[in-house]
């Protein structure tokens, strides 16, 4: 297993596709995170949302499961700076062929940038509300405190700024996780490049949606 690993991580490929499978990992993350934090519309007094959070922050495997998503995203950020490194060297020595030349887009042209930002907004979210969170008994206020802070000038800015680089982000991960898989084929491409798209304005303005109804509707 071990020297599988050392090899894969020796090989250009190999780097791409782990990186393409933790991506594929964190969006779905990103997916769930979202359904989840949903409850939070489902009823004004926020019980729906207390319910789903006391039962989360209950499990015993959350600890096992936070130390796996933390891999998950490390990994995920060495490899592209791995990848990112390789290619600007290979490049340079003219031994690559760009295949995208005249295909660019603003997501895949900004990725390493818009990756930086979204690693920033994460340390600033982990301080809001997973070091600063209430203790289990407590849990009902952390409705309270999520609307409060997201409400605010600052928290609605920061929030729905990060945004920004997320859905751009997100915009390019999909089709390139599925290019580095080996999964893009002239019939499907397309598909593919919709869906990548339509999952990332699903997430972004999903996440988006909660400091836009907090900041102008008030916390009611």
């Amino acid at each position: 297993m071990l020297s599988w690993l050392r090899r894969t991580l020796q090989s250009s490929i190999g780097k791409k596709v782990l990186m393409a499978c933790t991506g594929l990992g964190l969006i779905g993350f990103l997916i769930g995170h979202l359904v989840g934090n949903l409850t939070l519309f489902a009823d004004a007094d926020g019980e729906t949302f207390t319910a789903y959070a006391t039962t989360l922050n209950s499990n015993p495997a959350l600890p096992i499961v936070e130390i796996g998503l933390t891999l998950l995203f490390l990994a995920h950020i060495v490899l592209a700076f791995k990848v990112t490194r390789e290619n600007r060297e290979a490049r340079a020595k003219g031994y690559t062929l760009r295949n995208d030349h005249g295909a660019r887009t603003p997501g895949s042209r900004s990725m390493m940038i818009t990756g930086v930002m979204i690693l920033a907004f994460i340390v600033v979210h982990l301080i809001d509300f997973r070091f600063d969170k209430p203790e289990l008994e407590e849990m009902s206020l952390l409705g309270g405190m999520v609307k409060s802070r997201l409400g605010g000038t600052i928290g609605f800015l920061i929030y729905l700024g990060a945004m920004v680089p997320l859905t751009l982000h997100l915009s390019h991960a999909f089709q390139s996780a599925m290019q580095s898989l080996g999964l893009n084929h002239p019939k499907y491409n397309g598909l593919i490049k919709v869906t990548g798209i339509g999952l990332a304005l699903i997430i972004g303005l999903g996440f988006a949606s909660f400091p836009l109804v907090y900041f102008f509707g008030g916390n009611a």
